[in-house]
């Protein structure tokens, strides 16, 4: 029987052998070959870090602390997309068909069975790196188009994550100049470079705001993305913004703890603060755009090759490691960014 990776409480993985579902018409199943984890919030489930905000009612868009959240309980898969062969379609299946290579949403498992509208047909030459980056893309693609992000913007990112690396390649490709990466980890800083920044700053070494306001002849950036959920990049994005400039905050932190400052730069050089988020439905712009149009451009930019996975994707492991390597994602976060795996 085929095996898959589990959380089975915080902080411990196991695996375990399953009896594959029976296919359904509009199914197919797919053998894995590649597969890349999602570092932000399947992390925190691995983790078992929760914040107690209850449930989500999307009837009152509020969050009820009597209710218990829906997520976040074990034993719970890990990884987050995969790329393989299609082995058996159902009979309603009319975009795959046995032999096809494709990319579905799915965790660390040998073989998965899943519907084909959820899967994306691979071109025959596309990377499977940059394949597995369809999310983070939508994210990303959702950052740049909330921060309204024009040719010619000064654009800084802080975070420089599996998302973030993405936001640097469509910002370039929106003609954002320059654009400044921001971490405290080299090897992310080395990514950021590779996919199209034009400046890379560690903030333990230097004010990120203030070296951003010289970079950007004393203006500040148009647009500063904040993809960290830390208090400090928070306020770093703030004080390098420009006069009247747009401050996009994307990750979803816990709580900030007591100090941000928004009587400072904040309060002299009014930014707008916009928050985003590609899954919230309806999007800003509906009826025009949704998730499924995000995806939708997505998939387009990476099977062109214009958003790439290649410096994200790292490092790549055996799958039968991944139960000691998976955790090194917590304990040596220097040394991945998006973790992937080869059967």
């Amino acid at each position: 029987m085929p095996k898959e990776l589990l959380a089975v409480a915080a902080k411990k993985l196991d695996w375990r052998t399953y009896e594959p579902p029976p296919l359904k018409p509009d199914q197919v199943r797919i053998k894995s070959e590649y597969a890349a984890a999602k570092h932000g919030t399947e992390l925190s489930v691995y983790k078992g870090v929760f914040v107690e905000r209850g449930a989500y009612v999307g009837e009152y868009q509020v969050f009820d602390p009597a209710q218990p959240p829906g997520w976040g309980k074990f034993p719970t898969g890990v990884g987050n997309m995969a790329v393989g062969t299609v082995t058996e379609a159902g009979a309603e299946v009319k975009n795959l068909k046995v032999g096809d290579r494709a990319l579905t949403y799915g965790s660390f498992k040998e073989l998965h069975t899943v519907g084909a509208a959820n899967c994306w047909k691979m071109p025959k030459d596309l990377s499977w790196k940059s394949a597995v980056c369809l999310d983070p893309a939508d994210f990303a693609l959702a950052a740049v188009r909330d921060g309204h992000v024009r040719v010619g913007d000064a654009v800084a990112v802080f975070g420089i994550g599996a998302i973030s690396l993405v936001i640097i390649q469509v910002a370039k490709l929106a003609g954002a100049y320059p654009i400044v990466a921001v971490d405290m980890l080299p090897r992310r800083l080395e990514a950021a470079t590779a996919c199209g920044a034009d400046y890379v700053l560690d903030p333990t070494k230097c004010d990120a705001g203030w070296e951003i306001k010289k970079l950007t002849n004393k203006r500040g950036a148009d647009v500063a993305i904040e993809y960290s959920g830390s208090a400090k990049a928070l306020q770093a994005a703030i004080r390098c913004a420009a006069y009247g400039g747009r401050v996009v905050c994307g990750a979803c932190p816990a709580p900030y703890p007591a100090g941000l400052d928004l009587g400072a730069e904040a309060h002299h050089n009014v930014p707008d603060l916009i928050f985003t988020r590609a899954c919230s439905e309806p999007n800003r712009e509906h009826p025009r755009w949704d998730n499924k149009r995000i995806y939708d451009v997505c998939w387009r930019l990476i099977c062109e090759g214009k958003i790439s996975g290649e410096a994200i994707v790292q490092p790549v492991v055996p799958f039968n490691d991944l139960v000691t390597e998976y955790p090194k994602i917590d304990t040596n976060p220097g040394d991945s960014i998006k973790l992937g795996a080869k059967y």
